[in-house]
């Protein structure tokens, strides 16, 4: 992966008192954050922990209590925050005849695709496809991809308006382990080199504990959050898990 640009630490992002409640059911309660870029912050819980509704939230698609900002601290104006988001899996019918350059384009666009098919607009493209190796794939059909491929696509995707937040609902859900691999490397490689932050959600335990910056267990609320070691050697962590924390020293 080309070296863009190395994170500045200059901004964050703060979660205040998030939550989220359908009817009388309160999902998540009293969310606190503080995340900077340059990090790779990992969302670790039990199935129905609120997770995904977490980064929904995030999103805008779900009402929610609380705040959520993005300061700068160069300038100490808050902006308005610019996320990237790769869902957990995308449907796609076979014989679909869209292809690669036809998904992203009509993503960031308003208008038609045959109208922003320009030389500019396939550089652009053709530039965030290669920071994940992805730029063979310009042109194939987006139903004929692979598991592996479909993910390169979306995280390139995710990335084209530099965001400043990228947000990943479990993307290698049904990706081998080699392809699993080749995802955490350059995820870490993409935190390294870009000015953002990254939200992962994952069940992955060993690739979190090698791969993470901050880990944050939730379940409704946040139990314990934290570097790699302070979360896997925690009560709760073993609570949740049923796993002896000794297994990840």
């Amino acid at each position: 992966m080309q070296k863009i640009m190395k994170p500045c630490g200059l901004h964050c992002i703060k979660v205040k008192h998030l939550g989220v409640t359908l009817g009388e059911q309160v999902i998540l309660q009293d969310i606190n954050l503080h995340i900077h870029c340059g990090s790779l912050n990992v969302v670790i819980g039990r199935n129905g922990a609120g997770k995904s509704t977490f980064i929904r939230a995030i999103l805008g698609e779900m009402d929610h209590t609380g705040i959520i900002e993005f300061k700068d601290r160069e300038n100490g104006r808050i902006q308005k925050l610019k996320i990237g988001y790769v869902p957990q899996n995308l449907n796609i019918e076979k014989q679909t005849p869209v292809s690669v350059y036809d998904m992203i384009a009509s993503y960031h666009s308003n208008i038609p695709v045959f109208l922003v098919k320009t030389r500019k607009m396939k550089e652009r493209i053709l530039e965030c496809l290669k920071i994940f190796e992805a730029d063979y794939l310009i042109n194939q059909q987006v139903c004929n991809l692979s598991g592996g491929e479909l993910q390169r696509v979306l995280l390139s995707m995710a990335i084209m308006d530099s965001p400043n937040l990228l947000l990943l609902d479990e993307p290698v859900s049904g990706i081998d382990q080699n392809g699993m691999e080749l995802f955490y490397q350059t995820i870490y490689q993409l935190k390294e080199h870009y000015d953002l932050a990254i939200i992962l959600i994952s069940h992955d335990l060993d690739y979190v504990r090698r791969y993470a910056d901050k880990v944050i267990l939730l379940d409704q609320t946040i139990l314990r959050q934290g570097s790699v070691k302070e979360v896997f050697q925690s009560q709760e962590f073993s609570d949740v898990f049923q796993i002896n924390s000794k297994e990840f020293k």
